[in-house]
């Protein structure tokens, strides 16, 4: 669990999400915040990044970042850094911090100008470590407001699924709205079919079927997402990856969202829709935020 009293899917660290700075950088095992500007991370976004959950001096659900990692970086050809060597790294970097976020970025290095990438890329490791930004204390238990964006969710199904460092599609949808009421946005693909939110993972509870977006054509494959699904057939749960347009959320008897520092939110309200939180399942919830904030180091 995350430190303190708070409750699941709460921060325990002061700080707001897109203004804190980092509490401690490693570039390639060197305490510097210094990346040269031909790094192709910098000029074409080319890369991949995980966003990490600490608790208690070690990361939560770390064997599934480094799986998606993993996958991201043989997605796009890039050698992907040896798991001992990125948690020789991460072990000292995060040591005695009671809460915060791990950001792991891994550029395909530096390189000439042009779309080319270099034969034999030398990969850039990015360790930066935040506080945990703190949300409203009652939205784990009373649930929270969600809109729509007008932005859409671009789609390659080359890059859909995986954490690549183009997110500009999240950027511009995350910048329609300062209200504070309204903690996240949902982003639909061209054809009006829903994607997830802008920086979570969605799912829609019919009642006796868990549903959430496919995400064969655009959209991230949240670790917390796969969390969901995994402890959700456990319980006996029917889980569904479908297509979901509006309409669908509309006539569900709920909806929830997950990332790896959320844990789990319900939510409230929607387009002027109400739902009540207490008709989720909340044995599922309870069980997700639980795992999602557990700590994990892989046995030496």
């Amino acid at each position: 669990m995350v430190s303190g009293s708070a409750p699941p899917g709460t921060g325990a660290v002061v700080g707001a999400a897109g203004e804190a700075a980092p509490l401690r950088v490693l570039i390639d095992g060197v305490q510097t915040g210094l990346v040269p500007v031909w790094d192709r991370g910098i000029g074409y976004g080319d890369g991949l990044f995980e966003t990490v959950l600490i608790s208690n001096g070690a990361p939560c659900q770390w064997s599934r970042h480094l799986a998606r990692l993993a996958l991201g970086c043989g997605r796009l050809g890039i050698p992907v850094p040896s798991a001992r060597c990125l948690e020789d790294e991460v072990r000292p970097l995060i040591k005695g911090l009671d809460a915060g976020v791990l950001k792991v970025l891994i550029t395909r290095g530096t390189g000439g100008r042009g779309y080319r990438p270099p034969a034999q890329p030398q990969p850039r490791r990015a360790l930066l470590v935040y506080p945990l930004p703190v949300w409203p204390p009652d939205c784990y238990t009373r649930g929270l407001s969600v809109r729509y964006c007008l932005t859409r969710a671009s789609e390659n199904r080359s890059l859909a699924g995986i954490k690549h460092l183009n997110r500009l599609d999240n950027v511009l949808a995350r910048a329609e709205w300062t209200d504070p009421e309204i903690a996240e946005g949902l982003m639909l693909r061209d054809d009006g079919q829903v994607v997830g939110g802008t920086m979570s993972n969605l799912f829609l509870w019919t009642g006796t079927t868990l549903d959430t977006p496919l995400l064969n054509r655009a959209g991230i494959a949240g670790t917390v997402r796969a969390l969901t699904l995994e402890l959700a057939a456990g319980l006996g749960i029917a889980c569904r990856e479908r297509d979901l347009r509006p309409a669908d959320l509309h006539e569900a008897r709920g909806l929830f969202l997950t990332n790896a520092l959320i844990g789990v939110w319900p939510v409230r309200r929607l387009d002027g829709r109400d739902y009540d939180p207490g008709l989720l399942p909340w044995g599922l919830l309870k069980a997700v935020a639980l795992a999602a904030q557990t700590a994990e180091w892989p046995t030496p």
